[in-house]
């Protein structure tokens, strides 16, 4: 079992940039996919990046590309979202996720485990 804990969120001004942190604990494996999603309120879940955990090898979804960057690091079994240059519409619940390494990875139903989410807020 792996129990993930997103923190970071709150509330910032259209430009401005947060780092998010995703605390992975319980059994671990090394063949694990470390994946963000948002959920804004009316919409469906999200991509929005994610990160093999052996390799390293990050992808973005189109929206954010340029503008997040998604990192691990192995030794606090800890992944992060940093978000730059924000947008209002980036504002929205933001979900860390684990799941079993694949080449596909921008689905929801590819991850097996999920934080509880932490709001981020944009303001214009």
């Amino acid at each position: 079992q792996v129990q993930l804990v997103e923190s970071g969120g709150g509330l910032v001004q259209a430009g401005g940039s947060l780092r998010l942190s995703c605390a992975a604990s319980g059994r671990t494996f090394s063949s694990y996919t470390m994946g963000w999603f948002r959920q804004a309120p009316g919409k469906e879940r999200e991509f929005v990046a994610a990160i093999n955990w052996s390799l390293g090898s990050t992808d973005y979804a189109t929206s954010v590309k340029g503008r997040f960057t998604i990192s691990r690091d192995n030794a606090k079994n800890t992944v992060y979202l940093q978000m730059n240059s924000l947008e209002p519409e980036d504002t929205a619940v933001y979900y860390c996720a684990a799941g079993q390494a694949s080449t596909v990875y921008i689905t929801t139903r590819q991850y097996a485990y999920w934080g509880q989410g932490t709001q981020v807020t944009v303001s214009s």
